[in-house]
């Protein structure tokens, strides 16, 4: 018998209010022996109920909501208790239901539930983290569409049509007397190349998922007191760097994420790169060539109240570069005619054109992203990348003539692989992946 599972769902620590939820076929049973006294509610109702231990003292008073199967959450029966959000009596109330013959919750296994039970595809319950997690309104935004099942809907009907392509195929194998004429050939070239152009176009969301997910790794770079750690004060809203006009201040790198325009900027404060004899410094400048070679955008701040001179900033291959020059207030003669981003960190002249050329450069503003509010993962994309791997062997094998029963083993390995974005697989490893990176109670 599948056990009944139960766990604290809101965050660790003193609040106005917990939540715990418990799941499974004896979860009405635990619920009504947990008050002792009186009926539980009605299904799809709420009621002010009193929890009791063994001895039937109070352990905490609350709103019971019953929610009977298959229309739950996780389609089974499912009993959840908002009572009164101390440590303590939180924890009092989840041992009285583990007690009872509960058991603990693992990360994610309300929503694995979910998902075996029909009640969500894999995309939509990968979308429950996105959304737990979202820093930024476009993350948010792409969540709650994977959430509704876009992405799902996406990869589904590009598994039925190659599942009709390859029924198609494996007829004619089963049955050669049935010619495939050229044209019928032809037709199913065709449907393999759209899918493999929807493939594509999935594909090419995979970049702004991990942006959307892990924010763009943004390096601050430049010379001593050219300004850096006032413009991550002042991008943030708040004084997180120490702020000197002595150089060097800047030892060690800081990092925060900050949300521009809808895209979660993870900036990371370094130290100013120059000749240095002390030991400390040369260790907090080697660390800012390391934050370079992994960034995904660098912001290089020049100061204009300086003379001027040649970028000794070497851009690794594939980064992204936005030069800025502070101190517009403060212009040397030298800087006349030289382009570049003006700012000024003192007065936040030029700030909002700076933030519009960072989301131009990023592509990925409002603007840019336009119906694209879907993005896949890191585990979609190597599904995808899979599928499409096996559709150009297929299509070779096709145009070239050879044997079907060779790209009948392609088309099929192109169909799991796609199934696999949606969960239309029984892989345990895969959904063990998954779910371990929930929430308990989630």
């Amino acid at each position: 018998m599948l056990k009944t599972i139960a766990a604290i769902a809101t965050p660790v620590g003193t609040g106005a209010i917990s939540l715990i939820r418990i799941s499974g076929p004896n979860a009405l049973k635990i619920a009504q022996e947990a008050q002792a006294k009186g009926e539980i509610p009605s299904n799809r109702s709420v009621g002010l109920r009193k929890i009791r231990d063994v001895q039937g003292r109070v352990v905490d008073e609350g709103v019971l909501s019953v929610f009977k199967g298959p229309k739950s959450y996780t389609g089974e029966d499912v009993v959840e208790f908002t009572g009164h959000g101390g440590v303590v009596v939180t924890r009092r109330v989840l041992e009285r239901f583990l007690e009872l013959g509960a058991e603990p919750a693992e990360p994610g296994e309300f929503t694995q539930r979910a998902f075996m039970n029909g009640k969500l595809d894999l995309t939509q319950a990968e979308a429950v983290m996105d959304l737990i997690s979202a820093q930024t309104s476009l993350a948010l935004r792409s969540a709650n569409e994977q959430l509704e099942g876009r992405l799902g809907k996406v990869s589904e009907e590009i598994r039925e049509a190659l599942l009709g392509a390859t029924a198609h195929l494996e007829a004619y194998i089963d049955f050669p007397e049935e010619d495939i004429d050229p044209a019928v050939g032809e037709a199913l070239c065709k449907t393999l190349r759209e899918q493999e152009r929807k493939i594509n176009e999935l594909l090419a969301t995979a970049d702004q998922g991990k942006i959307l997910r892990e924010g763009v790794r943004t390096v601050i770079y430049g010379k001593p007191n050219v300004g850096k750690s006032s413009l991550l004060n002042r991008l943030l809203g708040y004084q997180r760097a120490i702020v000197s006009s002595r150089e060097g201040t800047t030892r060690d790198t800081i990092e925060e994420v900050v949300n521009l325009r809808g895209i979660p900027l993870r900036l990371i404060d370094t130290a100013g790169v120059r000749d240095s004899e002390d030991e400390i410094e040369q260790e907090g400048i080697a660390m800012t060539r390391g934050q370079v070679s992994r960034a995904d955008l660098i912001l290089e701040l020049r100061d204009l109240s300086e003379p001027y001179e040649d970028s000794t900033l070497e851009l690794p291959e594939g980064v992204k570069c936005l030069e800025i020059l502070n101190k517009s207030d403060l212009v040397d003669s030298s800087w006349e005619g030289r382009g570049g981003l003006r700012i000024s960190c003192e007065t936040r002249e030029g700030f909002p054109e700076m933030e519009g050329a960072i989301a131009q450069l990023l592509e990925l503003d409002e603007d840019h992203w336009g119906d694209h509010s879907v993005a896949v993962n890191s585990r979609h994309q190597a599904c995808l990348m899979k599928s499409r791997e096996a559709l150009e062997r297929a299509l070779n094998s096709l145009q070239e003539g050879e044997e079907p029963e060779l790209t009948a083993l392609d088309l099929r390995e192109a169909l799991t692989a796609v199934g696999g974005i949606a969960g239309v697989v029984d892989t345990e490893e895969i959904l063990g992946e998954i779910f371990g990176r929930f929430c308990i109670g989630k």
